[in-house]
């Protein structure tokens, strides 16, 4: 069942109706006013925004009448609007500035405005990598005559178009914005919601809909994701069987949110486990929901010899053509929110048996495959075929194949894609682990079998393809964990000049969100996502760019280390890893105090993380001693001043990189927490802020959280705020801790070996309670003054929930 949205004329219509309706009364209840010249507000007394729509309507059908195509050309024309558009473009764009008046430049970009539905949009280019996003419902008019052609001047509707040329005659035109979602909608509601079914009765009703007991005739069903794995209840059931969208209850807060009904196939609960998936497009998916169509999608591209799967040609043998140092595949992206693209494009040369030469194209939306058009062409000549393939890729870059290939020499057009640089090698998400070579690995390893299967989570598909997913850079066509590292470098560059920009920028209002607009549609390019949005503020930056930059990062060194593991595991696959990880990884006993140590810090720093309303405790399942090569050793750390054993959070997809490189300092300064310092090693000695990036989902409840010791050298600062100047911090290394408004109690601290202090204490209130960090953070700007010592390996558990049952009275 589809939801049934009224059409800009429908909407206008009703508007109408009502608007005369009431008018009608409102004139038999109240004497009329004598009319008087001037504008609109004058002659009225009131402007009514519904009847300056009927007139405007009037308007419109009487010049569609008696002007033609060629005519409102014309008048576009004479009036400095571009004419070169299509017909169904022609007119609207004539009609506004005949009735309305000509319109101004944007006052962002100094491009054209144009009416599209809810508002004024801009059409024109705010830099090579973003169209301008300024929209408004009053746009600006020029107050002056329209230019009229003569042509014009002799059709019935001179007069008409005459009466609307003197800027002090025109009207104004109101837009209002639907803001109830739900409006002729029945809901019904069904077991145990996160909310009570009371909350949500009188959400839903607040926003224009009804709530319904029964699911006949009601527009869907609104229940639990767990509805799914406990096989559906009678509500469930009933609904499926009379095709009822049967929504998972995100689909109610996401569309009060957004102020529209979102597309129910998007937040289906009963087929969303379809291994083909529901073809919808990614970025209108439910983002708080496991999206299985990408987490169990196959990778179409592995790396830059990776024969793309759809065209089945690595069946035979097919390879991607090398000729005088140039390989032909090319992963090209583009991301422009002011023409609502999202696209990527792959092309390939491939060699298959026979020396039977192939051209492999395809292109379509990011995380929409389904719907990409790609074609796959046969030829019998080379160089004709090489020439074909360097066209294409002119023709969607605006630049030449050889310079791009040979020295990475690029220049971004507008509107052009723009190459995404693959890296040799084999992506995790193809290269890891599989399903089905799980537990046979870790049988016929012979590590020690907690080694073992610590290993095997590190070297399997799953938490790379759950972490690329959740951040929104699952896209299967194109390989992100398998980026060079040119292309990395740019990303890092391109995040630094923009957060250097941002601090210098005196810009405010249209201005100041052009700029983020910019930023993020660049961003999105290079960093293709299913998810693209546009970032707002510096929270979003370190959420969703520094933090997934630094994931990403890491995640391509776990490809390169884990490479290609899809072969036989009974040669020990998880043995070798282990040794090019170059790091000591051994179980710590239950019986040690170093174990009864750690669970004791564990429990007095902790604090329930809450995913929405829910809590979720932590249990420990094992604990392993590390020893990280490129980290100073305990002999070499214990020898520096002021060392503490300090809790680190981090995503288990991360974690290779830090066993194999040590910790990196974040990637740039922002002020939000772990980047506030700019670019230092961070830790916590509350183990309640490392769970907060070591947390996953509720499906997925393991992870891993970091004990490391950190010495913060001779010299402390502390700061209860976010450092203006952070360069100094990170120019005289200069050990910093920020204060935040909870603290461990000072009086349980002890010492551990070596003198190293553990400051291990229940969580209390400290006097710092404007402070923008909950806990303690510690900033350490030298690698080699951080030693990561041991993984702690937990496990987190939902806690007190109570779940409303009770179905809602109608």
């Amino acid at each position: 069942m589809k939801v049934h949205h009224a059409s800009d004329e429908e909407k206008k219509v009703t508007r109408k109706q009502k608007a005369e309706s009431k008018s009608q009364e409102s004139d038999e209840q109240s004497p009329k006013k004598p009319k008087t010249e001037g504008n609109s507000e004058q002659a009225n007394g009131k402007s009514n925004s519904t009847d300056i729509a009927a007139e405007f309507e009037k308007f419109c059908k009487a010049t569609s009448e008696h002007l033609s195509i060629k005519q409102m050309r014309e008048i576009l024309e004479a009036n400095g609007r571009d004419a070169s558009v299509s017909d169904d473009a022609v007119v609207p764009r004539c009609q506004d500035i005949l009735f309305y008046g000509p319109l101004g430049p944007c006052p962002v970009c100094g491009g054209t405005l144009e009416f599209s539905g809810d508002g004024y949009h801009c059409r024109g280019a705010y830099s090579e990598w973003s169209s301008c996003v300024y929209s408004t419902r009053d746009p600006p008019r020029r107050e002056e005559p329209l230019n009229i052609p003569d042509s014009v001047g002799k059709t019935p509707v001179s007069d008409l178009i005459e009466k609307h040329r003197d800027p002090k005659s025109r009207l104004k035109r109101e837009i209002t914005g639907v803001d109830k979602p739900f409006v002729g909608m029945m809901i019904s509601l069904s077991g145990r919601l996160s909310r009570t079914h009371q909350y949500w009765k009188t959400k839903i009703e607040k926003n224009g809909g009804k709530v319904a007991n029964s699911v006949i005739g009601a527009t869907c069903l609104v229940v639990s994701p767990t509805e799914r794995d406990r096989g559906g209840s009678s509500k469930v059931a009933e609904a499926v069987e009379r095709g009822i969208p049967v929504v998972r209850e995100a689909w109610l807060a996401d569309s009060i949110e957004k102020k529209e009904a979102l597309a129910l196939d998007a937040y289906d609960v009963a087929s969303d486990i379809a291994v083909d998936g529901k073809g919808i497009a990614l970025d209108k998916q439910d983002s708080s929901v496991v999206a299985l169509e990408t987490v169990t999608a196959e990778l179409k591209v592995f790396g830059k010899r990776g024969v793309h799967k759809d065209t089945k040609l690595q069946d035979e043998g097919g390879t991607i053509l090398e000729k005088d140092g140039l390989l032909y595949n090319c992963a090209l992206t583009i991301c422009d929110q002011g023409r609502n693209m999202n696209d990527f494009c792959i092309m390939q040369l491939i060699m298959a048996r026979e020396n039977r030469l192939h051209l492999y194209y395809k292109k379509g939306k990011i995380g929409d495959s389904l719907r990409a058009d790609d074609k796959l062409e046969e030829w019998e000549n080379l160089n004709d075929a090489i020439k074909e393939f360097a066209k294409l890729f002119e023709e969607l870059t605006g630049n030449e194949f050889e310079p791009w290939e040979r020295e990475k020499k690029i220049q971004k057009k507008h509107l052009k894609f723009f190459p995404i640089d693959i890296d040799d090698g084999v992506e995790v998400r193809h290269g890891g682990l599989g399903l089905r070579q799980l537990g046979v690995a870790a049988a016929h390893s012979k590590l020690d079998p907690k080694v073992a299967n610590f290993m095997k989570v590190l070297c399997s598909q799953e938490i790379y393809r759950y972490a690329l997913m959740e951040m929104g850079y699952d896209s299967p066509e194109v390989p992100v964990g398998m980026l060079t590292d040119f292309h990395l470098k740019r990303c890092e560059e391109t995040l630094l000049r923009f957060v250097d920009k941002l601090k210098s920028s005196k810009e405010t209002g249209n201005q100041e969100e052009a700029l983020w607009a910019d930023f993020s549609q660049k961003w999105f390019t290079l960093m293709p996502t299913t998810r693209p949005s546009s970032f707002k503020d510096f929270g979003e930056l370190a959420d969703h760019a520094a933090s997934a930059y630094e994931a990403i990062r890491d995640i391509n060194t776990a490809s390169r280390l884990i490479g290609d593991m899809s072969g036989s595991t009974l040669d020990d696959p998880l043995f070798d890893r282990y040794v090019k990880l170059g790091c000591s990884v051994s179980p710590v006993e239950k019986e040690t105090d170093d174990y009864k140590m750690i669970v004791k810090y564990l429990e007095r720093t902790y604090e329930p993380v809450m995913v929405g309303e829910t809590s979720y405790g932590v249990s420990v399942e094992n604990i392993f001693a590390v020893e990280v090569s490129a980290c100073p050793s305990l002999d070499v750390i214990k020898k520096l001043p002021n060392k503490v054993l300090l809790w680190c959070g981090t995503r288990s997809s991360n974690l290779l990189r830090h066993l194999q490189m040590g910790f990196l300092p974040a990637a740039c300064a922002l002020p939000a927490p772990g980047y506030m310092f700019g670019r230092a090693i961070v830790c916590s000695d509350a183990a309640a802020e490392a769970a907060r990036y070591g947390y996953t989902a509720v499906d997925r409840p393991e992870g891993f959280l970091v004990l490391a010791v950190a010495s913060l050298g001779e010299e402390i600062q502390e700061f209860s705020s976010p450092p203006e100047d952070t360069k100094s911090l990170e120019e005289k290394k200069t050990g910093a801790k920020g204060l935040g408004k909870k603290k461990t109690d000072e009086s349980e601290h002890f010492v551990w070996k070596d003198d190293i202090r553990v400051p291990c204490g229940k969580l209390i209130p400290s006097e710092h309670k404007d402070s923008p960090l909950e806990y303690n953070e510690y900033a350490v700007y030298d690698p080699q003054q951080v030693s990561i010592r041991f993984l702690v390996a937990v496990k987190f558990e939902e806690q007190d929930v109570e779940y409303d049952t009770v179905e809602p009275e109608v």
